[in-house]
């Protein structure tokens, strides 16, 4: 048999659970705003929670990078990449992370993208032709050494790749 205090437990309960229930029929589905440009979107987002700016935000991910930790490397340089767009070394960065985790298509993309923001970088270059010399896609890695010793001709690390 139950207790006075059991009966008022319950029955505070249903009145609370009926309150709740008639809040939430009340409730109404957000309006979704379209968006011209989802980008702009994503880095207002960014901008509105993140208090590191860009640069910050890379010096935190080189910090991570040389503690091995390429998880939070890779996510911190992700967020300055949404801060400050089209950014050639942080794309670089990111690539080189990508490369050396074993996602090679998506370092490759990024690193194509990278070498057209900065077309006289030698190092992207460099990184270009290693992962189709290691797909075995020999004549764009060739491509891309011959535009690295273009930049920089005494750049042994190209010269070494290329033999």
């Amino acid at each position: 048999m139950m207790t006075m205090f059991q009966l008022l437990m319950l029955g505070g309960s249903a009145y609370f659970a009926y309150q709740i229930y008639k809040h939430i029929q009340t409730l109404e589905e957000p309006e979704k705003k379209v968006q011209d440009d989802a980008v702009d979107t994503d880095v207002r987002t960014v901008k509105a929670f993140s208090t590191s700016s860009a640069k910050e935000l890379v010096d935190k991910a080189d910090v991570e990078f040389e503690n091995k930790d390429l998880k939070k490397a890779l996510a911190l340089l992700r967020e300055a990449d949404q801060k400050e767009p089209h950014n050639a070394d942080t794309i670089y960065k990111m690539a080189y992370i990508l490369q050396q985790t074993s996602s090679s298509e998506e370092a490759l993309n990024l690193y194509l993208e990278a070498s057209e923001l900065d077309p006289t970088n030698e190092y992207i270059h460099n990184a270009i032709a290693s992962i189709y010399r290691k797909d075995g896609e020999y004549e764009p890695a060739k491509k891309h050494l011959q535009k690295s010793l273009d930049i920089e001709s005494s750049n042994y690390l190209t010269y070494f790749n290329f033999g």
